[in-house]
C-alpha cells in the first residue's frame, strides 16, 4: 500500500522557464511551469506573473512598563486605490533586508531610522508570505523591547523621500484601533492581536 502523502515538497513542481518583464524597484517575472496534482500525475503548462522583492521584517516596539506600544503613519501609494480611505497608514516598523543582514540586524536599524527606538531585546512573533498569488514577498515579525517614555516625532530617511510620524499610544488603545478596523496593515494587525494574548507573559519576562 502506497503511503499518501501529506505535504508536497520542492520536488513536485517545475520550473520550465522564467522571464523578467520588468526590473525597477521591483522585478515583474512571468514564469512558466508545471506541478504535481494531488490525485496523480502533472498539471499542463501554466503561466503565473509574479512581483519579486527582497523579503522584510516588521516589528512592534512596545514598553512594557509604561503598557505602551510604538507605531507609525505614513502615505502609502497603494492605498490610493481605495477612494474612500486615507493613504496615510497607521503601521509597525518595516524594512527590507539589505544584502549580508539579518532579520534582526534590520529590526534593530529600521527601527531607529524610523521611530528613535532603541531596542533593548526582541522576541520574535513568525514569519509568513505577504500575498503568495502574485509575490514573493516574505516577512519577519518580531515585538522590541523600549523605553517608550520620550518617542515621538517625524522620521525617516530623506534620500529614500521617507516621511514617518512615529508616536507611542497605550498598547489598549491600539488594540481597541485594530478591533475598529482603524488599522489596514497586516503586520500591525497581526503583531498587536499577538502582543493582545501575549502581553501578560511578555511583561513578566521583560520586567524582570
Amino acid at each position: 500500500m502506497s503511503q499518501k502523502k501529506i505535504f508536497s515538497t520542492h520536488h513536485d513542481y517545475e520550473i520550465q522557464r522564467r522571464d523578467v518583464v520588468y526590473e525597477g524597484f521591483f522585478r515583474f517575472v512571468r514564469n512558466h511551469l508545471r506541478f504535481e496534482l494531488f490525485n496523480g500525475g502533472w498539471s499542463d503548462s501554466v503561466t503565473r506573473e509574479i512581483l519579486e522583492r527582497t523579503s522584510a521584517v516588521g516589528i512592534l516596539p512596545y514598553d512594557p512598563f509604561l503598557d505602551q506600544v510604538v507605531l507609525i503613519e505614513q502615505f502609502r501609494i497603494g492605498a490610493t486605490y481605495q477612494q474612500d480611505r486615507s493613504p496615510w497608514l497607521v503601521e509597525v516598523i518595516c524594512g527590507c533586508i539589505e544584502a549580508q543582514e539579518t532579520p534582526t540586524e534590520v529590526a534593530y536599524r529600521e527601527a531607529g531610522e524610523e521611530a528613535g527606538c532603541v531596542i533593548e531585546a526582541l522576541h520574535p512573533l513568525c514569519d509568513y508570505f505577504v500575498s503568495p498569488s502574485c509575490s514573493n514577498e516574505y516577512i519577519h515579525l518580531f515585538c522590541g523591547k523600549i523605553n517608550a517614555s520620550a518617542i515621538g516625532g517625524i522620521h525617516g530617511e530623506p534620500d529614500e523621500n521617507e516621511d514617518i510620524r512615529a508616536f507611542s499610544i497605550s498598547a489598549d488603545e491600539a488594540f481597541m484601533l485594530v478591533r475598529t478596523g482603524q488599522i489596514k496593515s497586516a503586520p500591525a494587525i497581526i503583531a498587536l492581536q499577538w502582543l493582545q494574548l501575549n502581553r501578560d507573559w511578555l511583561r513578566s519576562i521583560w520586567q524582570k
